[in-house]
């Protein structure tokens, strides 16, 4: 599949030819950079959206459906609604991995800072979103701790519309959605509800989930005041299966729908509420205020470990987001402070014995209430052509544990090498700066190219710090920052060819990981470099052709001693890093209010484990989406998952000695029909 990367570059170079330039495309717009609707073709710096039309096609049963339309970004699929995320990045996994990215719904946290979850994207309501928009690299000032690698950030759908719709949908191994959307409007409120209910029976053995989610939102528009309100609520149950083990298990007929855990689970709940306020003061200035509450629980088998113990965690934050915006003459500049009070809990409990290192009981008990506050500013300077911008953010986080079981181990005194260590209370505290800096250049009508330097940076995660083990009293860890230069350009050949490609470069220091001994330090460093490319081409009246492709690479930078490996690594493939990927639809609209779409999707082969001794083979996948209106009330959709039925793994990777596969499903046939009650 080599060559399809230089041909996609090949149409790419085309782009610097001005004779091709055409009339300008409508203007894209991005609210994830300065939280206000801003004009994304002269921002300096890589963005990608994902709009309502697009996420109403794909019909995603996983956000990994949707995401494999972003160059540079892949959420690999775990069993159900579980994922781990890779932005500009490997696939990263451990205590804090998730940390590196972050996650948002409106522009707010999914989870708060410190207490971050590699699954949380399955807590926004992507399925029913007006937007997805993406940030890849360290995000603007206005975002700090976690967002080195990148934003994700789910938009509701705006009420603008009148809407009262109905859908039911059916698919395979007994699956079953069902969606419901109102939008209305009574004086100076327009307000929505979206809700959608699913339930899966799953494909292997012992499998399935049953998932609800609910978004309320409301826009006032008054005389002075401009108020958004959302509620966002999701809940899920789900019967986890495990890992299959052995070399390409995922094509054994025998093995791929088995459960080696039928008795792992997974129950999470999630509830966000904000009010986004916003006042034009003078014309000039507009003050933002949006205070907000979170409320996540959630517990699950960790089926991953031989030992299986309960995990069950919670946190409940009240946060107050605050940002001046001004625009005068040439200038527009955003100043703000954030507020995040956060009260979380972890508690791990094992119901039978293993070994004296892994015993029954309790192996942690702890409470930690985290502040994080922030200072931030953004500033953009745009002459006709020139566009030159600048932030920094200081951010503090402090976390006060609290240990609600016995200090010290978990273990009795007969233990040799006891996995579980309780601190005893104490109070830990990081402050962070990011930085970024950039100009945007356009050097014809429709082409622009812009060069951005950033920092980010992320503080370490209340269980990287508390969830202790082989006795390891303190862990005496500093920020992550991340360094980044890149360089990028975009425009329009025609009306109907836009074009995008991003060349960077990022170097990640005091990384955190664990050693050979169990312990979690950190200071070790991480290479990432890649280029991506994106097209977006209207080739006639009916047909379209968007793409995707990337090329990266992702290694270990300094000489560590990381669990799991057994020399020297420095220089190799971070595990989970696949140098290749991409993805192609070619779309037919064969009538105004019908599309028929084929989609490709390209995984290279990647390595498992830090020595680089151990590789899957990566795989090609494609889908089929047919959605047409039959009337004025009736539409319907189609859509055909893996139509070439191809044997695949969503994840792989090798530990305790043994390859590991979540099995990829095979070919799946998903119908729905909608109807209109307006």
């Amino acid at each position: 599949m080599s060559y399809r990367l230089p041909l996609a570059a090949a149409v790419l170079l085309c782009t610097l030819n001005p004779t091709f330039a055409d009339e300008l495309v409508e203007e894209q717009v991005l609210v994830t950079a300065t939280r206000l609707p801003t004009n994304a073709d002269n921002l300096p710096l890589s963005w990608s959206s994902i709009d309502q039309q697009a996420i109403n096609l794909a019909g995603q049963v996983h956000i990994n459906e949707l995401m494999q339309q972003v160059p540079g970004a892949w959420i690999s699929r775990g069993n159900g609604q579980e994922s781990l995320p890779s932005l500009r990045s490997p696939v990263l996994t451990g205590a804090g991995s998730c940390g590196a990215f972050y996650m948002a719904a409106d522009g707010i946290a999914l989870r708060a800072p410190g207490f971050c979850n590699v699954n949380q994207l399955f807590d926004a309501n992507t399925e029913q979103a007006g937007a997805i928009e993406v940030i890849k690299g360290p995000a603007t000032a206005l975002y700090g701790s976690n967002a080195m690698h990148g934003v994700i950030n789910i938009l509701s759908a705006a009420p603008d519309v009148p809407e009262h719709s109905i859908a039911l949908e059916a698919g395979p191994h007994d699956y079953y959605r069902g969606k419901y959307r109102y939008a209305g409007s009574a004086g100076a409120h327009k307000f929505g509800i979206s809700f959608n209910g699913t339930s899966d029976g799953g494909y292997k053995a012992d499998s399935g989930f049953d998932q609800q989610k609910l978004t309320l939102r409301d826009d006032y528009q008054g005389e002075n005041w401009s108020i958004t309100s959302v509620l966002d609520y999701a809940n899920l149950n789900q019967e986890t299966a495990g890992f299959i083990t052995g070399y390409k298990a995922y094509a054994d007929e025998d093995l791929k729908d088995t459960n080696p855990n039928p008795e792992a689970y997974r129950d999470a709940r999630s509830v966000r509420a904000y009010s986004r306020m916003s006042r034009d003061l003078d014309g000039q200035n507009t003050l933002v205020v949006t205070p907000y509450l979170r409320d996540n629980s959630m517990e699950f088998l960790m089926h991953f470990l031989p030992w299986q113990p309960v995990e069950e965690n919670g946190h409940t934050s009240l946060g107050l987001q605050s940002a001046l915006h001004t625009e005068a003459g040439n200038w527009a500049w955003t100043n703000g402070a954030d507020l995040d009070y956060t009260d979380g809990w972890l508690k791990e409990t094992q119901a039978e014995p293993f070994s004296p290192n892994q015993p029954a009981g309790v192996h942690y008990d702890y409470q930690v209430d985290a502040l994080s506050a922030a200072l931030f500013s953004q500033a953009t300077w745009a002459a006709e052509r020139l566009e030159l911008s600048g932030g920094a953010r200081l951010e503090y986080n402090r976390y006060d544990y609290n240990n609600r079981t016995d200090d010290g181990p978990a273990c009795s005194p007969e233990a040799s090498a006891c996995r579980f260590y309780r601190p005893a209370d104490r109070e830990d505290d990081f402050t962070g700066l990011s930085l970024n800096a950039g100009v945007n250049y356009q050097w014809l009508d429709d082409h622009s190219a812009y060069l951005r330097l950033a920092r980010g940076f992320r503080a370490p995660q209340a269980t990287e710090l508390y969830r202790l083990q082989s006795g390891q009293e303190v862990a005496d860890l500093d920020e992550e920052e991340l360094d980044s230069i890149e360089m990028g350009l975009r425009g329009n050949i025609t009306d109907k060819f836009s074009y995008t490609a991003s060349l960077y470069y990022m170097e990640k220091d005091e990384v955190i990981f664990q050693d050979a001994n169990r312990q979690n330090v950190s200071g070790a460093s991480t290479e990432h470099q890649g280029l991506e490319l994106s097209i977006d081409y209207s080739f006639t009246e009916n047909w379209y052709l968007n793409a995707v492709a990337s090329v990266a690479r992702h290694r270990y930078a300094s000489a560590i001693e990381l669990l799991g490996s057994s020399g020297d690594i420095k220089g190799n493939d971070i595990d989970t890093a696949p140098r290749h990927t991409g993805s192609a639809r070619l779309g037919w609209n064969f009538n105004d209010s019908s599309t028929a779409e084929l989609e490709w999707i390209y995984l290279g082969s990647h390595y498992l484990e830090p020595d680089n001794q151990h590789k899957y083979d990566g795989h090609e996948l494609v889908n089929l989406r047919v959605s047409s209106a039959f009337n004025e009330s009736w539409s319907g959709a189609l859509r055909v998952t893996n139509l070439l039925d191809e044997d695949y793994a969503e994840r792989a990777d090798f530990g305790f000695g043994s390859y590991r596969y979540f099995v990829g499903e095979p070919l799946g046939v998903y119908a729905e029909v909608r109807y209109s009650l307006r």
